[in-house]
């Protein structure tokens, strides 16, 4: 949960200063900051867990590529404002469903955790969902960028429900719920938004995995880690 906000909250924070609009700019810079506010409590509590002495920034500024655990979708390019208007529509979509189970996790501070984050999450899962029904639904060129950005995005979608042996350990100890039992919520209320917005789901289930599990991460998360830790390998421990 961590990795996923961590990397979106920074692919997020990329459009600061550059955004089509002043409002859209703001929106987006708020939406990175609560990204990267849950990030810090995720990672914390893993780093307590973990026992090693590391917490929210070691994780998040000292690992590799290979050590991160974030689904695919999350770190794929920003590409114009459509794509990650969608982008984020995909993941928020996920996001609150995983987040209302979290709430009623056997561990207290997860379902906090939750709790807290919903409250963000729901307000931003409301803007997207306006916004791609808005461009879907829109201009021809609007419309044909949000079908491209659907297109594109939409074999990263799987991977979110996908289980692992992880997973299966949290389902046993009531700590979190089977992702495949999020998915029915998820496509009922995909289905409606594009519905509104115009636009044609693909049919295809190929899904790219191996995000979530640190297997395999495309090559942009890499590139995008280079920027994100560069001051904090180069000063350790550095303060300001």
């Amino acid at each position: 949960m961590g990795d996923n906000t961590l990397v979106l909250g920074h692919r997020v924070s990329e459009w600061c200063g550059v955004a089509p609009v002043l409002e859209e700019d703001i929106a987006l810079a708020n939406t990175a900051l609560d990204l990267i506010g849950q990030t810090t409590l995720w990672l914390n509590l893993a780093g307590e867990i973990e026992g090693k002495g590391r917490d929210a920034d070691a994780l998040a500024f000292r690992r590799d590529v290979w050590e991160f655990r974030n689904v695919l979708l999350v770190e794929q390019p920003n590409g114009d404002f459509g794509q990650t208007m969608m982008r984020q529509f995909l993941f928020d979509l996920w996001h609150k469903g995983m987040l209302t189970a979290l709430q009623d996790s056997s561990h207290d501070q997860i379902a906090a955790i939750a709790e807290k984050s919903l409250k963000e999450v729901t307000y931003h899962l409301e803007r997207t969902t306006d916004t791609v029904i808005g461009l879907g639904d829109g201009t021809d060129e609007s419309h044909d960028r949000m079908q491209k950005a659907l297109d594109r995005l939409y074999p990263f979608v799987g991977e979110m429900f996908v289980s692992d042996n992880v997973d299966t350990a949290m389902m046993a100890e009531g700590i979190a719920p089977d992702p495949a039992d999020l998915r029915p919520a998820f496509d009922a209320r995909l289905d409606e938004v594009l519905s509104d917005a115009t636009l044609v789901k693909p049919t295809s289930d190929f899904a790219h995995k191996g995000g979530k599990s640190g297997q395999r991460h495309s090559e942009h998360l890499g590139h995008m880690l280079s920027q994100m830790q560069w001051l904090q390998r180069a000063y350790p421990d550095a303060t300001w």
